[in-house]
């Protein structure tokens, strides 16, 4: 008796050549699920941010002064007529400027002060090292109006411990205008310095230690390793620090208000936050105080976008 063989039965193959498709399996969009999970933050965040965006933008756009707040008058549609009256004030541009620059200086000190002593950390004990990250933390927690209100008493011109020790005898670092600056831009700097410490601090002890003893060995200074190791593995880690940095010194209120009385002598130590208050609240012009706010808001957002743009070009998720 012969055995016959047969060739098992293949599967029909359809026409096109693309054969069997094969099943699928968890491949269901999400649909709507993220959002409804979302929606309690997203409707927190309209109130909170988009309303009053909503309505310093209204604002700005009226003649809005105490007399219509009042009831006294009623509110008229002025279009760009608030925003033409604050570009055509010379004072406006004045104390942009004044912004710009003492918003530079700040973020600029807060780095160099806040990267030298990361660094610091890296090469102290351990118990220098939890005091002196005790003590910066103390620094930065303390709130604003706290910590101007004891760097005024410290810098006092009568009774002040710091003109004491540098034999300034009576000197008032409130009345020059640079002086004045000087002083904010000081303890600015006091109580920002440790979140940009404390983060490159973290980037630092993530950078692999072989590449910076190989840097060592190859006889490079401790300068030459940060500009040409350090630096490069930590450029979106100072991007952020930096941006960050820029947008809390713009928006410089406390400080200033509180350490030179509400903006200086005749106004010479105003920025754009303390002087959106005068305009608002001491002059009742609360439409030029919402123009000023949203030129503001407008100068954030577009560091905001360079932002975005720099992380997206370094390969960055978003």
């Amino acid at each position: 008796m012969t055995q016959t063989l047969t060739a098992p039965a293949t599967p029909p193959v359809r026409k096109g050549g693309g054969g069997a498709r094969p099943p699928r399996s968890g491949s269901r969009r999400p649909g709507w699920t993220p959002w409804l999970y979302l929606a309690p933050a997203l409707v927190v965040l309209a109130g909170l941010l988009v309303y009053p965006v909503y309505q310093l933008g209204l604002i700005s756009v009226l003649e809005y002064t105490q007399a219509q707040v009042s009831g006294g008058e009623p509110t008229s549609f002025q279009g760009l007529g608030n925003y033409q009256q604050l570009f055509a004030d010379p004072q406006f541009w004045q104390v942009l400027t004044a912004t710009v620059v003492f918003a530079a200086l700040c973020v600029l000190s807060t780095l160099f002060v806040g990267c030298a002593f990361a660094v610091l950390l890296t090469r102290i004990r351990a118990l220098p090292r939890l005091a002196l990250l005790i003590a910066s933390l103390g620094a930065w927690a303390t709130p604003a109006i706290t910590g101007s209100t004891v760097w005024m008493f410290l810098f006092d011109a009568d009774f002040g411990p710091v003109n004491r020790l540098l034999g300034l005898g009576d000197f008032s670092w409130t009345y020059g205008r640079y002086s004045a600056f000087a002083l904010v831009l000081l303890e600015v700097v006091w109580c920002s310095f440790p979140f940009v410490m404390v983060t490159v601090y973290a980037g630092i002890r993530a950078v692999p230690t072989e590449v910076l003893e190989a840097a060592s060995l190859d006889g490079a200074s401790q300068w030459r390793i940060w500009r040409s190791v350090l630096a490069p593995m930590l450029r979106p880690i100072l991007l952020v620090v930096t941006i960050q940095s820029v947008i809390w010194d713009f928006k410089i209120f406390t400080q200033i208000y509180v350490m030179t009385d509400g903006g200086g002598i005749a106004g010479q130590n105003l920025v754009l936050n303390v002087y959106a208050y005068q305009q608002a609240f001491a002059s009742s012009e609360y439409s030029l105080g919402a123009a000023i706010g949203v030129v503001m808001l407008l100068i954030l957002l577009a560091v905001t976008l360079v932002y975005l743009r720099l992380m997206r070009r370094q390969g960055e998720e978003l």
